[in-house]
């Protein structure tokens, strides 16, 4: 009898410590409409952790492919923010949420062309910002941008 007793305080107090490990990933929601990234990747199109989401880097693929949009650093920048308003919208947030977008150009000298396009994106707010150079990007994309979104 007293091993049944010691038995049983052993597997209550090991279910008792369930809910504390479950309640670490409270709040934590992996986001993947499938509107933009196709849904065999490895990663979240985004992940909500409180109020802050964390969006993966976007490339200019064409939705739903892996396949980069033609034209050049003008084509795919444009393609690329339009996946990340994209993957905002379907999850029910929008560009005025981003906080801090960071940018990687396969080509430095084409940071003033993508700028032209990112600042259409925007009103007159703008995310905090980096820019890296950055050699081989995905599919040989010449631009990717990961950004972090607030919510209220």
């Amino acid at each position: 009898m007293r091993n049944i007793f010691i038995l049983f305080t052993l597997c209550f107090s090991i279910l008792a410590t369930q809910p504390s490990f479950a309640k670490r990933h409270k709040g934590i929601e992996f986001l993947n409409s499938g509107t933009v990234l196709p849904t065999h990747l490895p990663f979240s199109e985004a992940v909500r952790v409180g109020n802050t989401i964390y969006l993966s880097g976007q490339i200019g693929i064409l939705p739903g492919t892996l396949t980069l949009a033609p034209g050049g650093i003008e084509a795919e920048s444009r393609q690329t923010m339009e996946n990340i308003k994209t993957s905002l919208n379907a999850n029910g947030y929008n560009m005025s949420n981003l906080v801090k977008c960071t940018v990687l150009l396969a080509d430095m000298s084409e940071w003033n062309t993508f700028n032209d396009i990112y600042r259409t994106y925007f009103s007159d707010k703008y995310p905090a910002r980096s820019a890296i150079g950055a050699n081989g990007l995905a599919l040989g994309a010449k631009v990717e941008v990961e950004c972090i979104a607030a919510i209220e």
